[in-house]
């Protein structure tokens, strides 16, 4: 496991002190309204901790991504939700490490001052799921624009966020020799796009994810807005899915702990035929369990931010590290629920939104059958199973 050194000791403080002024009862109105937790991200902005990767010659922190996994797990485990900022982190490596030095020194000072935020990932489709390869979407080299015309679906944070990394097939699927090839990244300024080509509908959901559908009719864009090598945009967006696949697994230890947390104290206070039900097998044994595997999930998180921040293949880990932490949360908080019995249905207890939250990780940004098709076919070398 990485060392504890100062600036993590530092930043799980920083971030908890921040936290500790959005209690549960400003995330239970969040989630009620269904509304952008606007003075959250601010804050979060303000403190310098979403724009931790950023290198600080362009104004950021400049740590690594075990740092910036770090920031996400303190949020959830404050019993926060890092969902409405946390895009911000695990797209900045597309840009970072594919991005011209005429974008990265044009968006990257904006981005870590705060005054745009770089927050919706437009790659998956309605018909294409995680099939990502067969995306619809398309962008055709018109001169020195870009048009672009297609659909995206389970975009979240679209209507709060100015950019937009997007993917599109640039080269029709059948005239490559491979299906990862042919596929282009552009990053979008997506504010001045909203009813000029871009349409954003919103979709309601069980949690309050912001999530929405977008559909693109004939967008131009110009054609510096592309990163990289047009083509190549599939590599580029697996480093970006990489990235994402830690934070999340951060996410989930930090979601995990909390439930563990309030188990334990709720066991601890709560008293039934004269003794605390912690004092009951039944009661102690699955949150003993639950935390033995949050444990274990965390030490392949940090193995996965190793293997990613030395430049090392880092896909099995980070997908492992995602299954095994979303795992452990979601046990967590199964057993918290079952601790807390029938008031773990009453919002005030604030359990069942969390419940609500971490059953997501389920289920994206990969589903956990997705990883272990990945690991049986790639690290084990069986047939691949679809």
């Amino acid at each position: 496991m990485t060392d504890l050194t100062d600036l993590h000791d530092d930043l799980r403080s920083g971030v908890r002190q921040l936290c500790a002024k959005y209690p549960g009862e400003y995330w239970q109105k969040v989630d009620k309204d269904h509304s952008y937790p606007t003075d959250f991200v601010n804050s979060m902005s303000e403190a310098g901790y979403l724009k931790a990767l950023i290198p600080e010659e362009y104004g950021g922190i400049g740590v690594g991504i075990t740092e910036a996994s770090i920031i996400l797990e303190e949020v959830h485990r404050s019993g926060g939700n890092a969902a409405a900022c946390h895009a911000q982190m695990y797209i900045m490596g597309t840009l970072l490490r594919h991005g011209s030095d005429e974008q990265k020194a044009y968006y990257l000072p904006k981005i870590a001052s705060g005054e745009l935020r770089l927050q919706a990932f437009g790659v998956t489709e309605p018909n294409a799921g995680t099939d990502t390869t067969n995306l619809r979407t398309r962008a055709v080299r018109d001169g020195d624009e870009y048009v672009v015309n297609g659909q995206k679906i389970w975009i979240s944070r679209a209507e709060h966020s100015d950019l937009m990394i997007l993917l599109a097939r640039t080269t029709p699927i059948d005239q490559v020799k491979k299906k990862t090839q042919g596929l282009s990244v552009f990053l979008i300024d997506l504010k001045s796009t909203i009813g000029n080509g871009v349409t954003i509908k919103p979709i309601e959901t069980m949690i309050n994810h912001q999530t929405t559908e977008i559909f693109i009719d004939n967008l131009r864009i110009p054609a510096d807005t592309l990163i990289g090598e047009e083509g190549m945009g599939f590599r580029y967006i697996l480093d970006g899915m990489n990235a994402e696949r830690v934070l999340i697994a951060a996410e989930c230890v930090g979601d995990g702990y909390w439930f563990v947390d309030k188990a334990t104290n709720y066991a601890n206070d709560r008293e039934v035929f004269g003794r605390p039900i912690s004092q009951n097998q039944g009661i102690q044994f699955p949150i003993a369990q639950a935390y033995i595997h949050l444990r274990a999930a965390d030490l392949m998180r940090y193995e996965a931010a190793r293997l990613y921040e030395s430049g090392q293949p880092c896909g099995a880990e980070a997908n492992m590290a995602k299954l095994l932490a979303a795992d452990a949360s979601w046990e967590a908080a199964n057993t918290a629920l079952q601790t807390y019995g029938g008031y773990a249905f009453a919002r005030e207890y604030d359990i069942e939104r969390k419940f609500r939250e971490t059953r997501l990780y389920q289920v994206a940004p990969i589903s956990t059958n997705l990883v272990l098709s990945y690991v049986g076919q790639h690290i084990l070398g069986m047939p691949r199973s679809f």
